[in-house]
């Protein structure tokens, strides 16, 4: 199987997951990857894909690599519990996407007047089947930075 680079989903600085405030992701047990705190509006496919799920309270997307690795993206945490207040979906679950389409818009101000942290984690869910490789960068664009390899 081929390497798959992945790109930043939003613009902004990286941060590592093990200092997310948030024990599931932090520990790894969603899967290898790296999170980040961003300013932007959308939230961009991190590879060529086929998006497999947005949940009805849009705070996530999932996209299955064409090397076969399931990538989550979830924005923020605990923003499950705004059931979609403040996201809008921009594509459809079964849309084959290439990595920088923006899948989710966000309303940055109005979840952030709410409370919310909105760290959003990028992760490698089946990274027990792949080498992951989390690349040390500080600053990233939006569908321009490398900022994850898998390989099989």
């Amino acid at each position: 199987m081929k390497k798959v680079s992945l790109v930043a989903p939003v613009s902004g600085e990286t941060v590592e997951l093990s200092k997310v405030p948030d024990k599931v992701f932090a520990s790894g047990m969603m899967g290898k990857g790296i999170a980040f705190n961003f300013d932007s509006n959308e939230i961009a496919a991190p590879c060529d894909g086929k998006i497999t799920m947005i949940p009805d309270s849009l705070h996530a997307f999932g996209i299955t690599a064409d090397n076969g690795a399931e990538i989550l993206i979830h924005i923020g945490l605990d923003t499950v519990n705004l059931k979609g207040e403040g996201f809008t979906k921009l594509v459809e679950v079964g849309s084959h996407v290439k990595a920088g389409k923006p899948i989710i818009k966000v309303d940055h101000e109005a979840i952030l007047a709410k409370g919310y942290n909105l760290v959003t984690m990028l992760l490698v869910t089946n990274s027990d089947d792949y080498t992951v490789e989390i690349k040390k960068v500080d600053k990233v664009e939006a569908g321009q930075s490398e900022v994850v390899t898998v390989e099989k």
